[in-house]
């Protein structure tokens, strides 16, 4: 039937409308157009196929496989994400730049441009390379090493060269060394100490009366005197008998070697009087050397203390080849033990997480230019304390230190297994194999 429409042309024009006036069907017709309409519409080329009922869009296409639109969308949410993130980054890094800049033309340099000589006490590795440093922040500043050693004296003022330290490494030529501490004192706006804690006492008694009352002392040495139990921030004002002598402590992780070689370090000053820290701030802080300031001269002189002792330790489990997982049980137990007496001291929790704490601590106790760390690994190793620091032409303070931390230790009724068993070993009353064994047989404790 339906083909009989499609062929007989007479049918289709009743079906059809002319272009012309288009009459009225009766309802016969209408009802005959109605079931013919989809039978007609192809009829208007009758030659050509019958087109596909998908392509003509009167069906829906089969769906796609899930798998396949969920990974197109996966990687396109991916991309988005990952352009998202990636500004997010860029904006936040802008931010930090645009602040940093801010306060960079901000910041005062007074200080620095009103010193005119600093003085340095003490001509080892790390005084040289502090005067080094503080040097090359100015030509016009006179920067004067208070050394006792002759020789040394004479090449710093002759060849510029720390002969016994750092013979490789030229010196500026404002740089000048003399044994006179009048000569070395006198006109000074700054005075940096960087004399070993155990003999600084009587080198600050014999020095006392050239020392101006108002001369600021930054004290680079890190230890507790032996006897006293004192610090050097209590050490510097009861020696040179001025107990209102101004006094910053400097520290954080920082070998001398890298500093002569301009290498990005950070450290912190410490003081009680917040405009001295800054003026400390603004004259050792250059691009190479990044200087934080804190309040809390306790936490930063403590912590640079204990870390000796601990990098000792540190060095006795490397020479006993004892493994990673006993070296960071060590320290992080170490850790623990500096901060229990440093926080019963009133040191901040917060200095011993950072430069001078946590900082300072992976620096002595994981490399190998630490000292402290070098005397530990020869005795690990099994050599004999007097052999061992008869061979070195630097002070190992940890040595000295240890039985200071463990008498400062009773004093405020702080147990500190670690610390105690370094001190032990350094006084031959213990041989590092039985110090591991009876530190592993302590009681299994709460973590605190």
């Amino acid at each position: 039937m339906a083909a009989a429409f499609i062929a007989d042309p007479s049918l289709l024009s009743t079906l059809l409308p002319s272009p012309g006036v288009r009459r009225a069907l009766s309802p016969q017709e209408r009802r005959l157009q109605l079931q013919r309409k989809p039978l007609l519409l192809p009829a208007a080329s009758p030659c050509a196929p019958f087109p596909c009922s998908c392509a003509a869009g009167t069906l829906d296409p089969e769906p796609a496989d899930e798998n396949t639109i969920s990974s197109s969308s996966t990687k396109s949410e991916g991309k988005e994400g990952g352009r998202d993130r990636r500004r997010v980054v860029r904006i936040a890094w802008e931010k930090l730049v645009r602040w940093s800049r801010s306060w960079r033309s901000k910041a005062k340099s007074d200080v620095l441009e009103r010193t005119k000589k600093v003085v340095v006490l003490g001509g080892g590795s790390f005084g040289t390379a502090m005067a080094a440093h503080l040097a090359s922040r100015k030509a016009e500043m006179e920067v004067m090493m208070l050394v006792r050693d002759g020789d040394v004296c004479q090449a710093i003022n002759e060849t510029h060269f720390n002969c016994k330290y750092f013979p490789e490494y030229k010196l500026s030529e404002n740089i000048v060394a003399t044994t006179s501490s009048k000569d070395a004192l006198v006109g000074a706006d700054f005075c940096l100490h960087a004399v070993p804690v155990q003999f600084s006492t009587s080198f600050l008694q014999g020095i006392s009366q050239h020392v101006d009352a108002n001369l600021p002392f930054i004290s680079l040495s890190k230890g507790l005197e032996l006897n006293t139990l004192r610090t050097m921030s209590q050490i510097i004002p009861h020696a040179l008998r001025n107990p209102r002598q101004p006094f910053i402590v400097l520290s954080g992780p920082s070998f001398a070697i890298e500093l002569m070689r301009k290498m990005p370090t950070a450290m912190v000053v410490a003081s009680k009087d917040k405009k001295l820290a800054n003026a400390a701030q603004q004259l050792l802080a250059s691009p190479n050397l990044r200087i934080s300031s804190s309040s809390d001269v306790t936490g930063v002189e403590i912590a640079g203390a204990l870390k000796n002792v601990l990098a000792i330790a540190a060095g006795i489990v490397e020479g006993m080849d004892l493994g990673n997982n006993c070296m960071a049980a060590l320290v992080a137990q170490g850790c623990s033990e500096i901060r229990w007496l440093a926080t019963k001291m009133g040191a901040k929790p917060t200095t011993l997480t950072g430069l001078s704490g946590s900082g300072d601590i992976m620096l002595t106790c994981f490399v190998n230019l630490s000292r402290n760390r070098t005397v530990g690994l020869r005795l690990g190793s099994g050599e004999k304390l007097d052999d061992i620091l008869g061979s070195m032409n630097q002070v190992a303070e940890g040595v000295s230190t240890a039985g200071a931390v463990i008498a400062l230790a009773q004093k405020y009724h702080v147990k500190m297994p670690v610390l105690t068993a370094v001190a032990r070993i350094i006084d031959n009353e213990l041989t590092p194999k039985k110090a591991v064994l009876e530190l592993m047989s302590l009681p299994q404790v709460e973590e605190v």
